[in-house]
């Protein structure tokens, strides 16, 4: 009986891939696509990073570029979950613009993080058309959030008000991780909502 159950204890361990924890990994990937961008880490570094082999990493989540997608979901239900909540606060546009235009510029730049935003940033100039997509996708539900929100109050000016909004936040997120310091970002944002509230139209 003794051996027995040292046989079964060590078939326990022989051949089965260590378990670990997904959302850890997701978050560990997040992180370092954040940092270098999707195209610069590799499926080894992402592996070693996690703590796994690359085919428990496949096994897991299909490949590199399911990893990135779930990394790219969780960043917006975290740090980039910002901006629907935001503009789902009360207040006029021009004021609930503003806001979110300072805690961008706040959470780009914050001391500590990683700066800038991996939607915005990670895939830029990718080699592979699907990521693209990927981060595409996010872009063009926050500016369809931005564009119902300003529609609220002047319709027949908001396509041209959320490419403003939009093109501000892709300035903020790349003067960030080009190492801007945090006042100056802040600044830079409070003028851009100063900007904001100076091409609304005059409805006296």
């Amino acid at each position: 009986m003794k051996n027995i159950a040292i046989a079964k204890k060590c078939d326990a361990g022989r051949g089965r891939p260590r378990a670990f924890d997904t959302d850890k990994a997701v978050e560990t990937a997040m992180a370092l696509f954040h940092a270098r961008g999707y195209d610069a880490v590799g499926v080894a570094e992402l592996s070693e990073a996690i703590g796994i082999k690359p085919p428990s990493l496949y096994a897991a989540f299909g490949s590199k570029k399911g990893l990135f997608e779930r990394a790219l979901r969780r960043y917006a239900e975290t740090a980039g979950g910002f901006i629907p909540a935001t503009l789902a606060e009360d207040g006029s546009v021009a004021q609930v613009i503003g806001r979110m235009l300072t805690r961008a510029a706040e959470i780009y730049g914050a001391p500590g993080a990683l700066p800038g935003c991996l939607v915005l940033d990670s895939a830029r100039n990718c080699s592979d058309p699907e990521v693209r997509r990927l981060t595409e996708t996010l872009r063009n539900r926050g500016r369809e959030l931005l564009y119902r929100r300003i529609a609220e109050e002047y319709p027949e000016a908001a396509d041209v008000l959320a490419d403003y909004v939009t093109v501000t936040l892709a300035g903020l997120s790349a003067s960030a991780r080009d190492g801007m310091a945090p006042a100056a970002l802040r600044k830079a944002a409070e003028m851009a909502a100063k900007g904001f509230a100076a091409q609304l139209p005059d409805e006296a």
